[in-house]
This record gives C-alpha cells, structure tokens and sequence, in this order.
C-alpha cells in the first residue's frame, strides 16, 4: 500500500459509519425459508480427552476489497489474499511484498454484507458498474466516495446500480470459496463468515459477526435485510434448520452508544422476558472485547477502582468523534453484573458470554504485534510497509481528520484538532486506535470443529494481540497441591468446570468456590506482570464488584491499607523503543479460593492477565522515525488478556 494514502486513511478504518434506523440497503439475499424437515446438525465428536485439548490463536474479524467501505479506503486485497497472509504466507500488496511474522492457527473474513463485492467491481473499468454514474462518482471520488455510498445506504430498496454490481460480483462464491481454498486441517482452520452492520436509532455501532461451521452456507443476510438483531437472529434459525451450525459475535460494544448491552430487547425496547433472554443466549455465546478501536471490558467511568482501566479508551461514536458512546450499556464487565440483575427477576441470563479479540482491520492483513501497526484500520508488515518519516510525522502530531472534516484537511502540514476533543486531543486521530486483537481457544485439535465447537462452549479468552495463554477452571476440591500433580488438567476437567462455564451445585461440606489459574508469556513477549481476578456479585436489586490479585511477580505482597500491590517497574527505554525482561515473571500458576463468598449471592468470575510495560505502537513508530513521541497517550502498554468467565448461581430452594 501506498504511505500517503495509508496515512490519509487512517481514521476511516471504521466498518460502516452510523447508518440509519432500518435503512441501510444491500445487494445481499434474503434469508431462504426453512424447510418442512430440518436437517439435523452433525455433532461434533472426539476420542482425545479434554486434558489434551492444546492453545490456539486466531483472528475473528477482518475485510478485504469486498467491504464497500475497504475499497474505498484503498484496500485490494482479496479474501484468498487474506487468508495466506494469515497463515503466514507472503502475499504481494500494491507492489509490496507483505508477510506476517508467524502464522495463524485459525480465521474468519468477515466482510461487510451490505452489497458485499460490489465496489470491487470497480476494479474492472469495463465492468458494468464502472460505465454507471454511481460507479463513476465512486471511482472518481477516492476517499470521499465513502459518503457517496453512506448516502446511497439510505436508500431503499438498494439502488438498482449497488444490486447489480453485488449480484454480478458473486461475493459470497469467492468467500465460500476462498475459505474452501485455505483450509489445512491439522494446520490452519478458516471459519466462514461475513459482518452484520446493524445499528441503533441513535448511530451506536450494533454491528455483529455471523460464523458457520461449515463452508457452504445460505447468502448473507444483511442489515437492509433488516436492522433489528432478532431478525438476524430468524436467520441463524434458518440456516441450522439446513443442518449448518451458526451463531453471531457481538461487534466491541464501546461504540454502542450504550445500546449493545441494555437493559431492554432490540424490538420494542421492551424489558426481557426469560424466552427473551434464553434465545439470545443462545445466538450470541461469545461477545467482541477488544480490537483496532479500543477494549469494550470497562473504563475508569464504571470502574472507578480498577487501576488498569483506563486501556486503550474508544469512547465515541464511530463515526462522530465528538459525540461520546454512553459508558453504560457499552462494556462487557457490566454486562456481567447486568446479566445477573436480569437473571433474578426473570431466571435466565442474557449475556452470559465467553470473550474473543480481532482485528477489524481493513485492509485484509491480520498482524497483531504492537510494531505491525501503524494507525488507523490496517494491519502491515514491518519490514516492508512502514510508514516514511514524513507520513509517520503526520500521524504522530495529530493530523488524521475525523470524518465529518474534508479529507483534503489530512495533507494540512499543521495538526487538525477538533475544538470540541481539545479535553482529549487524541479523540478523532489516529493515535487513539489500538493494534490488533486475538481470540485464544483451547481444543482438541486445529480443524474446523474442534475450534467451532471450543467457541460454542466458550473455551476461549482474548488478548490485546500479545499471544499470552491463559486457562482457568473452577471448581469446588481444588486443593493447593493439586497443582503438583503431573495430570492436574485432566483432575481440573474431571473434578471442575473450565472458563466459560457454570459452576456445578456447591457440595454442603464446600465453603467457597476455588479456582486454578494458569498464564504463561507470550513465547517472543514481555514477562507477566500478574494475574487478576475479577469478580461481580449480585447485592440486592444491583450488582458490585471487586479486583483481586491473584497471583503476583516478584516479591510484592498486597497492601493491607489499600487492598492493591505495588507496580511490577518499568524497563522500557523510550529513546530507543526496548524493553527489558528483567522483571516479571514467565509463568504462573496456582489455586484461588475466594474468600469474601456468599453461598447466597449469585456470582461470576473472570480473570485478566497483565504484561509488563512494553512500548505502544505510537512509540515505536516515533522511535523508527526519529520523531518526538506524542503526547497525549501513554508512551507504554501492559498488554493483557482477559478469559471468559466462570459463573456461580446459587441452588434454589422451596
């Protein structure tokens, strides 16, 4: 990819922009009607043992040249493209030889379904859509063909040019196809997906990410479709009553305008109903806690004594940077606690989720180290696609425009700040989007479904794209020592539950749940710093919550007065961009025992693994350049990862 314009786009590596209310067109299908009989979907069966079950890391959510608003971004690569990238091959980009730097175990593409394919027609100049006026305005308009297209999403029925160059297209053969093509079982597993890019009254970002566990499926079913996540969830009905299994992964809520995790249903904004709750349980296990635009498990706002909240902030609507996205209903550690307020009055739990991490690049390239990224949406090869020093100046003085400026503003040699974002000056720049996420998973093996059926159980935690690996089970026995044993997984699975699950009924002569903890570095990362435990409880008709170190490197202990433990130290040197592994620690593991339990009190648990501080993207690309590093956002990073959780209900009695 060309610099200038990687640089000039950087902000706008945001999916589609906050389109209206049940308006948003697209050249893809309706879902077919199910049929009289339904096929059953084959069970996954394994003879390996859950205590063989090994790590696996993989990216959830990525476009390619088939995303209307990639290409209009600047982005050509295709969907075979992306997955051999991702598996580690080299792949040519705009006359640049790109390549990750260690491969992927798993993947999905999940371009956008609103006319999917039908701006890379574009690419032809004697296709059919390229002799259109609407073509012509799209190709001739460079980066400002993205309004002409958001203006053209608020159409409907789609325009008749937009339908036709979708149709013509044959979009989702090549992402059948491509996701056939890469498959290496044992090796490397693609998932077929695509993005649903729904959206609330109020512009909030609802967007989800549909997989299959198979290759085949029914055509994507889009937002123009319909706007409102339970009819996307008819969909799903529909395509396992053809024997497909399918479920959808809620988009980083932090951009929801507080919408993704309410308190009332989609459709009527109607308070849940436990019919309610159970079905969107089960369309939606898992849920999107971190990628490119910020970490959605909570902020300083809603967890005012959480040291280690304020990470990687997003804190605006997509496409508005100065119009804030409600903390409340945003994050998923409050959905945690949200869940269990609903669960009382109703009896089942509506966001009983497992976590998972992406990207949500745009440019098909899927590089998750903090050097691999250099602002904006878009993933690169470090060797190869730095940015020079002239366009690295530009991003690191706050030059990126937010949307709603001209985009001619990007080639002004003086920074451009909103008046309204000079309380946060990095609010609507470059400097405020995150490297890439991963989802980690544990299964049986690397094929298709193992790993479906790992994310159906929610066997999984995500990172902020450091490959930390991390497993937790919980259970009721654990004793301290059963650490020591040789097969201490295969009694943790036998005698517990792994995360993502519910705790079993508590045994009378229990006291309190117990946990084993289990983190080991990232293989070529920084030392871990320590492991937490995060904890939320139902209290009367709310819900509270509280940190517990868990386990900690070196010789710190927790201070009685203040409840927290001194900081791990810092070796980063900030002149050259380094850090030292001389503090922390590679490995931990141990057994936890909570001990403020209340047998009566409904809980849930999950942990959260921190690094020590390593320098962030932003630094790096200063420290390469030459250039000052920016102010306004933290010089350094503890990389994290968080596992889904473990739940605890009590037993009801009559």
């Amino acid at each position: 990819m060309k610099m200038q314009s990687f640089t000039l786009l950087a902000l706008f590596g945001v999916a589609a922009a906050s389109f209206a209310w049940g308006q948003s067109p697209s050249g893809s299908a309706s879902p077919a009607a199910a049929p009289a009989e339904q096929s059953p979907i084959p069970a996954y069966h394994t003879d390996i043992p859950p205590a063989q079950r090994r790590v696996f890391f993989g990216e959830m959510h990525l476009h390619t040249q088939m995303s209307f608003d990639a290409w209009t971004f600047g982005t050509r690569t295709t969907p075979d493209q992306a997955y051999k990238f991702g598996k580690g091959l080299p792949i040519t980009v705009n006359g640049v030889t790109a390549q990750r730097a260690w491969p992927l175990d798993f993947m999905a593409v999940t371009d956008h379904s609103e006319f999917m394919g039908a701006i890379a027609q574009l690419n032809d100049p004697d296709s059919e859509f390229s002799k259109t006026e609407t073509g012509q305005q799209i190709r001739a308009g460079g980066l400002r063909s993205f309004r002409v297209l958001a203006a053209q999403l608020h159409v409907k029925p789609t325009p008749t040019d937009l339908a036709n160059a979708a149709k013509a297209s044959h979009a989702w053969d090549v992402q059948m196809k491509a996701t056939q093509d890469n498959y290496e079982p044992g090796k490397f597993t693609t998932l077929l997906a695509y993005e649903w890019t729904g959206s609330s009254p109020q512009g909030g970002n609802l967007h989800r990410n549909v997989f299959f566990s198979s290759d085949k499926a029914p055509p994507p079913f889009s937002s123009s479709d319909s706007n409102i996540a339970e009819d996307l969830w008819d969909y799903l009905d529909s395509v396992r009553a053809r024997g497909i299994d399918a479920i959808a992964i809620p988009h980083n809520g932090n951009a929801s305008g507080g919408a993704m995790y309410d308190w009332n249903t989609y459709r009527g904004n109607k308070p849940m109903d436990e019919a309610y709750v159970q079905r969107r349980a089960m369309e939606e296990p898992l849920t999107e806690i971190v990628q490119n635009k910020g970490q959605s498990d909570t902020v300083p706002e809603l967890s005012p004594n959480d040291e280690f909240a304020n990470f990687e902030i997003y804190d605006h609507l997509i496409a508005q940077p100065t119009k804030l996205s409600a903390a409340h209903g945003s994050y998923i550690r409050e959905a945690f606690g949200r869940g269990l307020v609903i669960e009382s009055k109703v009896g089942a739990n509506p966001y009983k989720y497992g976590v998972v991490g992406a990207s949500d690049f745009h440019n098909g390239l899927s590089a998750s180290d903090e050097n691999a990224f250099a602002g904006g949406a878009f993933g690169i090869d470090p060797k190869t696609m730095s940015p020079s020093a002239a366009v690295a100046k530009h991003t690191l003085t706050l030059g990126t425009p937010p949307l709603e400026l001209d985009a001619d503003a990007a080639s002004s040699p003086e920074p451009v700040i909103p008046a309204a974002n000079k309380d946060r000056p990095v609010r609507g720049t470059a400097l405020e989007n995150s490297g890439s996420g991963l989802t980690g998973l544990w299964a049986e093996e690397n094929d298709r479904g193992a790993i479906f059926a790992a994310l159906k159980r929610k066997e999984t935690f995500a990172t902020s794209g450091t490959r930390i690996r991390v497993r937790v089970f919980g259970g009721w026995g654990f004793e301290p020592k059963i650490i020591q044993d040789r097969d201490w997984v295969g009694r943790a699975y036998a005698e517990g539950v792994p995360m993502g699950s519910d705790l079993p009924a508590k045994p009378a002569e229990a006291h309190a749940p117990r946990f084993i903890l289990q983190a080991a570095k990232d293989p070529d990362g920084a030392n871990l710093d320590r492991i937490q435990i995060i904890k939320l409880w139902l209290d009367g008709g709310t819900y509270k919550e509280k940190i517990f170190d868990v386990a900690l490197s070196g010789k710190r202990r927790i201070d009685r007065k203040t409840g927290k433990a001194a900081a791990v130290g810092n070796t980063v040197d900030l002149k050259n961009g380094t850090y030292r592994n001389t503090i922390g620690a590679a490995e931990f593991t141990t057994v936890w025992s909570d001990p403020e339990f209340d047998v009566t009190k409904p809980a849930v648990y999950y942990t959260r693994t921190l690094e020590i501080p390593t320098p962030r993207w932003s630094t790096l690309l200063a420290v390469r350049n030459g250039l000052p590093i920016p102010q306004g956002i933290p010089p350094t990073i503890q990389e994290r990862a968080w596992t889904s959780p473990i739940w605890y209900t009590p037993v009801k009695t009559d």
